[in-house]
């Protein structure tokens, strides 16, 4: 019996720590698999405590020299250190580890005792107590108990056992192992989720920071055009040649692109320590990007074609088919708790007894148990599952119109964001030329300043809202081979590098 009852609750263990984690598996995959936030990292203040994808492990102490950071090297980097990519590759660990625990309910397990003591025995305890001595009196010479028969003996026992355990059969162990195996691949679909993550989330922030790094360039220049300009007014003032009125307009120009200057140095500044603190980069490391804003158009794709690759390659996808099956082997491990198990058991040990030689014992042991009622508890565990089945199949389906319209939405974006592109190229060369004959105009005396005020702010506006749209331009096309699920792969291709 005491075998019997060993047995049972190592199998209810073994099925109770499947479901358990694969349960718990559900859940963290279920997190994992969210897409990858498409919005500006500098206007949120991001942190780890809210998404550990926003933080990482700092892998190098900080150096006097810049650091010369590339894209490429800065996705590697992310991939390398991002926290959030820690944490799934850790849990992914964690789920490894549970697949091979229900691995072992398989094998068989061989376990070694051996003990050696002093040992007292009071005999009466045992239920040897003179009383029952005495129906053994015939065995002692004469007949007659010897006078100094005491009921405390002691010896020194020396033994040593092995024990051989395996189950046969149980159905609720092989479909709790496909379970946990169906949990370990979802773990690793989840894992290549957040790659996927780390890999936007990273190249987003490096295009964000080479976008204002233009911004900066472009702020210097009108900088430096505007101060120009304004000594020009200056001397034409005391010349006689301009009135005050130019010169303080002149003035009003510099002051403002200064300011504008000093917006995008500082906005350079923040959104550059948002990188550094997603790849492993001390916030106070120095760093200079060697990749300039890339630019490169796209072919034309239908969004059947984008979806069959998206169906085959997004592993948010895959995830959840994974779970599917996990799900499916949990069910079907409440449902063939019904079935009857069959193990082997057996162990073998020889004992000494105060040195006088050795004796062998040993015990083989099969053991079939059949379930006869607990109807109530197996319905109850099997319709649970079969809702979390079902649960799971239903968010299967509907990820598969959600990847549709992540395609669709994606392949507007770039569309539209391709449009933009062309549009703020034309507005830079039509500002550009409008300033150029307002300059001849002022020199040649005809207009006085303010029009030439107005063409360079138009100007500027227009060079920022060109790098504002190649920088969405290029988050649009990341996020179309995002949804595509073939972002780390191929990446540069999209970004036209």
């Amino acid at each position: 019996m005491g075998v019997k009852r060993e047995e049972h609750f190592f199998l209810r263990r073994g099925a109770g720590l499947l479901a358990v984690s694969v349960a718990v598996f559900a859940a963290v995959a279920a997190g994992t698999a969210v897409d990858a936030p498409a919005q500006n990292p500098s206007t949120q203040n991001p942190s780890s405590a809210d998404n550990p994808f926003w933080g990482s492990v700092t892998a190098q102490p900080i150096t006097g020299e810049p650091l010369k950071l590339s894209l490429d090297d800065a996705i590697q980097r992310g991939l390398k250190n991002n926290l959030g990519l820690r944490e799934v590759e850790d849990a992914e660990l964690t789920y490894h580890a549970q697949k091979n625990e229900a691995l072992q309910l398989f094998l068989p397990t061989i376990t070694l005792t051996g003990n050696t003591g002093y040992h007292m025995h009071d005999l009466a305890a045992l239920g040897f107590g003179p009383k029952t001595i005495s129906k053994f009196t015939s065995l002692f010479p004469g007949g007659t108990v010897p006078a100094g028969l005491s009921l405390i003996t002691r010896d020194y026992l020396t033994e040593g056992q092995i024990h051989y355990n395996e189950i046969l059969f149980s159905g609720p162990v092989i479909q709790g192992f496909k379970a946990a195996n169906a949990a370990e691949r979802a773990a690793h679909f989840a894992r290549m989720t957040a790659r996927g993550e780390v890999v936007q989330q990273v190249a987003v922030a490096y295009l964000r920071a080479v976008a204002d790094q233009s911004e900066v360039e472009n702020a210097k220049a009108l900088v430096q055009q505007a101060l120009v300009f304004a000594d020009h007014a200056h001397d034409a003032h005391v010349a006689g040649i301009e009135a005050n009125l130019d010169e303080l307009r002149a003035k009003v120009q510099l002051q403002a692109q200064q300011q504008g200057l000093i917006a995008a140095e500082n906005q350079q500044a923040k959104d550059l320590i948002l990188l550094k603190r997603e790849i492993g980069v001390d916030p106070a490391q120095a760093i200079d990007l060697t990749d300039p804003a890339p630019y490169g158009e796209l072919a034309e794709e239908t969004p059947e074609e984008v979806k069959a690759v998206a169906y085959q390659n997004r592993q948010d996808y895959q995830n959840y088919q994974n779970q599917a099956v996990a799900y499916k082997a949990l069910h079907n491990v409440y449902r063939s708790e019904r079935l009857p198990t069959l193990s082997f058991n057996g162990n073998y040990g020889t004992s000494t007894v105060n040195g006088a030689g050795t004796h062998g014992d040993f015990i083989a042991m099969g053991t079939l148990t059949f379930p006869i009622f607990r109807e109530a508890k197996l319905r109850g565990n099997e319709d649970a599952s079969k809702a979390k089945m079902q649960e799971t199949n239903a968010q299967l389906d509907d990820l598969r119109i959600h990847i549709d319209e992540q395609v669709r939405s994606a392949l507007l974006d770039v569309s539209a964001n391709k449009q933009l592109v062309d549009v703020a190229r034309s507005n830079v060369d039509l500002a550009t030329r409008a300033l150029s004959d307002e300059t001849d105009r002022v020199n040649a005396g005809v207009d006085d300043n303010l029009p030439l005020v107005t063409a360079q702010a138009t100007l500027a506006t227009a060079e920022n809202n060109l790098v504002e749209s190649l920088y969405q331009y290029n988050v649009s096309k990341i996020g179309l081979a995002r949804a595509s699920g073939v972002l780390e792969q191929q990446y540069r291709t999209y970004l036209g590098r």
